[in-house]
């Protein structure tokens, strides 16, 4: 019996700038272990089943299920359909927050609960195979039609039946509104920091930006997303950094610093939290994977999870 490919995530980029829409059709590899990205993450699955072990949860997708899980903490597809092919995309903050679902749907997402709906039909498949043809297009026009198209039909969730895992089994009734003041607030926050996480940023420098008081828009953060300013701007510098640890010639101190922490031990620290190892172990991790590139090219392109 042919042994196992896996998914390993030095070998096609998928940790890539957070405040960027990436897009994929394709065929996954399990994963050895869990991963994460500041971004929420879209599964659309064509054919064939997925199974991941979230935060706190497990939670199986099948042939024409549509999902949404906030990919901020750690999950991992860890079983898979030999036939599996799944669509989707990573996306930002700054679009997610501008999609008009339910309040206490964004909330739950943040907080790690998965949203699961069958209500799908034929043409989604059709259409995430162009949304990822547009992204990759290079194409500025292209790349946001297929934003505009994929927040669309996100939206159009809380019109059918769908469940939010984990919870109760019956089905979740969308009857609440969004909340018309705070969200485009949270954009404005979302928009500034993904142009400056790099840069020494505090809560003041955001609320000067979104034009509020400091301590307001630490709350309305807080409410919308679950995370403190702070844990946010942490995680952008954090996935910015996992990309810039899968270089051949990474340095640890530079990563941390091109990355926006100040100092070696704040890097350390925030790493350490999130992934349960430091900077210096990661990178030798990647390093010591054997390279699947060529199993990534058979399986299709544009591979994530």
């Amino acid at each position: 019996m042919a042994q196992r490919a896996y998914y390993e995530p030095g070998a096609n980029g998928v940790e890539r700038l957070p405040t960027a829409l990436s897009m994929f059709h394709a065929s996954p590899l399990v994963m050895r272990a869990a991963h994460w990205h500041a971004q929420v993450e879209i599964n659309y699955i064509v054919q064939g089943w997925a199974h991941y072990r979230m935060s706190g949860h497990t939670v199986r997708f099948d042939a024409g299920d549509l999902a949404l899980f906030w990919g901020g903490l750690p999950h991992c597809l860890d079983d898979a359909s030999e036939d599996l092919v799944y669509a989707g995309g990573h996306l930002p903050l700054v679009h997610f927050f501008r999609l008009r679902l339910p309040q206490d749907v964004q909330s739950k997402l943040m907080q790690g609960a998965t949203l699961v709906t069958k209500a799908t039909d034929a043409s989604d498949a059709l259409n995430f195979a162009r949304w990822n043809d547009y992204a990759s297009s290079g194409d500025p026009m292209m790349a946001g039609m297929a934003v505009d198209e994929l927040l669309l039909r996100i939206e159009r969730v809380r019109f059918n039946p769908y469940e939010l895992l984990p919870g109760p089994d019956d089905v979740v009734s969308a009857v609440d509104g969004l909340d018309h003041h705070s969200s485009p607030i949270v954009v404005r926050i979302c928009d500034f920091i993904a142009d400056n996480f790099r840069e020494d940023i505090d809560s003041g420098d955001i609320a000067r930006a979104a034009d509020i008081h400091p301590k307001y828009a630490m709350n309305v953060f807080k409410k919308s997303t679950g995370m403190t300013l702070n844990d946010y701007v942490n995680l952008m510098r954090l996935s910015y950094a996992q990309a810039l640890l899968m270089q051949e010639d990474a340095n640890v101190l530079q990563v941390a610093m091109d990355s926006g922490f100040g100092s070696l031990s704040a890097f350390n620290k925030s790493f350490r939290k999130i992934a349960g190892m430091s900077p210096t172990d990661f990178r030798r991790d990647v390093r010591c994977r054997p390279n699947v590139s060529k199993a990534l090219r058979v399986h299709g392109r544009g591979v994530m999870n």
